[in-house]
């Protein structure tokens, strides 16, 4: 780990803090999601830079070391890809393999739609792409109130509850007991550690859960601004990875649509899908030596 090196890059109008090893042309670009942090891709950093990749892992706007914008109208898409753009501008980078996990393999699906000249490959984790509908979905919910629930519950141990999580179901809670009402872990599993947990916690200890939470109150700007890619279909070589506990795979339909065919209409280029049995939603924490395998065999040959 402590050969990873950290910057920090001036892109879109904020400082952007980067974690990187590996030298040479083969870039992946990893994307992580909520509530993860750049970290959420150590094995994958250490493990592909091995094989002589070299690996970049951002905290996304919002999280982190990186700036967090209060104005939840600055986290659509259309931000975050703009600020993935402008890294790989600093850096130098003019295409890179992309790797996205929950929120970021919705930005992942989202950057391949926006720029798809900038991407060679595509292997993402967890989320299904969705194309845009003519409806919007609402989500409700004021600033200050999930803040709350979230504050409502010592931060390693939340965090610890929602990475660990093996139950595909949605979670269905009192609105007054909120994460609350969710047990206690009686110890943590082999793949994840105190350290891990602490280091995780150190961060939203510092910043909070704001900045992340605004992705979800960014979906409805992100929708109305996303207007002119109606229709549009990603268009670069895509393999899919999802856990076979995922929560993702409970939404109606969506199991059908991502193993049976359905994606493929939306994702052309799609060669390859694969469910990891006994595999939950962090996967690449879960199962690291298995995605770190499949996002090498893809890759390889691209």
């Amino acid at each position: 780990m402590d050969k990873i090196q950290h910057t920090t890059v001036p892109t879109n109008g904020i400082n952007m803090h980067v974690a990187s090893i590996g030298t040479g042309p083969r870039a992946i670009l990893f994307l992580h999601g909520f509530p993860e942090l750049w970290y959420t891709w150590r094995h994958q950093l250490l493990s592909l830079s091995s094989l002589g990749y070299r690996c970049i892992a951002p905290d996304l706007r919002g999280y982190g070391d990186t700036d967090c914008p209060a104005p939840a109208a600055q986290y659509t898409s259309l931000h975050i890809v703009g600020d993935l753009v402008g890294l790989l501008d600093g850096l130098g980078i003019q295409r890179v393999f992309l790797v996205g996990h929950d929120w970021g393999a919705i930005i992942a699906w989202h950057f391949c739609l926006f720029r798809p000249d900038r991407v060679k490959a595509l292997v993402n984790t967890s989320v299904p792409f969705t194309p845009r509908h003519p409806k919007a979905s609402l989500i409700a919910g004021e600033v200050g109130e999930a803040e709350a629930d979230f504050g409502a519950v010592e931060t390693g141990k939340l965090l610890a509850k929602i990475l660990t999580s093996r139950n595909p179901d949605p979670p269905c809670l009192p609105k007054h007991v909120g994460f609350r009402g969710i047990p206690d872990l009686p110890a943590l599993p082999s793949w994840l550690t105190q350290q891990d947990i602490d280091y995780f916690a150190s961060k939203f200890d510092r910043t909070g859960f704001t900045g992340a939470l605004n992705y979800y109150r960014a979906i409805d700007l992100s929708w109305e601004v996303m207007g002119p890619w109606t229709g549009a279909k990603v268009t670069v070589p895509t393999k899919f990875i999802v856990g076979e506990l995922d929560i993702t795979l409970k939404f109606p339909r969506m199991k059908d649509y991502v193993v049976g065919g359905g994606m493929k209409a939306d994702v052309p280029l799609l060669e390859e899908v694969v469910v990891l049995e006994g595999v939950a939603h962090f996967l690449h924490e879960e199962s690291p030596q298995q995605v770190t395998n499949h996002i090498h065999d893809f890759f390889k040959d691209k």
